[in-house]
């Protein structure tokens, strides 16, 4: 074999080696990725129906109940609402009418089902996602009384 043939069937195999290596990061990112839905969002159908994602915004107040390990409660972002489902323990500082993430999917009856709730940690935190949606909300909704 040619030295010139040498070099193309190496450069070649470093191509391959290389393109795999690629799918197989990409193909780990796309089935570790999840993505963030406002209750309105959620409401409206924008959701998807089959994959992980997560909802946030506040607890609303009244609206946790417990039975036995089964935990239920609505987010909402004052606009919209979504009832949520979660099975096992709740993080500490969760309560009524403060900032919450849940991750999970929408069950066959149209129930958020939670296998992650994640909660504010201190006096002066939200998590981001669930501001921007509390803060769009409330711009919409603004938006709407001033109308005539």
């Amino acid at each position: 074999m040619k030295p010139r043939h040498k070099r193309l069937m190496f450069i070649l195999g470093g191509l391959s080696v290389l393109a795999v290596a690629a799918a197989l990061v990409l193909n780990a990112f796309q089935s570790n990725l999840v993505f963030f839905f406002t209750p309105t969002q959620v409401a409206n159908g924008e959701a998807p129906k089959n994959r992980t994602f997560r909802v946030g915004g506040m607890v609303k107040e009244g609206s946790l109940k417990r039975n036995a390990m089964v935990v239920n409660f609505a987010v909402t972002d004052t606009a919209k609402e979504i009832t949520v489902s979660y099975q096992g323990m709740l993080p500490d500082l969760f309560k009524e009418g403060k900032g919450v993430v849940a991750q999970g999917k929408i069950d066959a009856n149209g129930q958020f089902v939670a296998d992650e709730v994640l909660a504010k940690h201190d006096e002066n935190y939200m998590p981001p996602e669930a501001k921007h949606a509390l803060d769009q909300a409330a711009a919409a909704k603004t938006a709407q009384s001033v109308k005539p």
